[in-house]
């Protein structure tokens, strides 16, 4: 990947795994790496619980907003990581695409959705020594 990587995380809510992935990619990252999220069916909000839990380790993800999966942004990335949405994400010649099986955090509390969190952050730790 010559030049700054991009990263979209897509899970089918774009509400808790995405949102996670790419605030903890930005946070441990930097501006390394070119970073989006969206989902296959965005929902409404990010999940509170997800907000809270990311605010437990210092990232603020309070501000953001679900978005609609759309093929330029996954024509825009270099790397495409999935997160339960299935077949719904459009494959483009050249992309990575990494698929990270993951508890959906979708009606649980932040009790339930702190180990995913952790499990996100080592996930994104391993993709920065490889990409960054």
């Amino acid at each position: 990947m010559p030049g700054k990587p991009s990263v979209l995380f897509v899970c089918v809510h774009n509400a808790g795994r995405s949102q996670m992935a790419a605030a903890w990619l930005a946070h441990l990252a930097g501006d390394r790496v070119e970073v989006r999220s969206a989902g296959s069916d965005p929902g409404d909000a990010v999940n509170p619980a997800a907000v809270e839990a990311m605010a437990e380790v210092g990232i603020d993800i309070s501000a953001e907003a679900p978005k609609v999966l759309t093929a330029d942004a996954v024509r825009a990335s270099d790397v495409c990581i999935t997160m339960g949405c299935g077949d719904t994400c459009p494959v483009f010649p050249g992309k990575r695409y990494l698929d990270w099986d993951l508890a959906d955090p979708a009606g649980q509390g932040v009790d339930a959705v702190r180990p995913i969190r952790d499990e996100i952050r080592t996930l994104v730790e391993g993709l920065i020594e490889e990409i960054a």
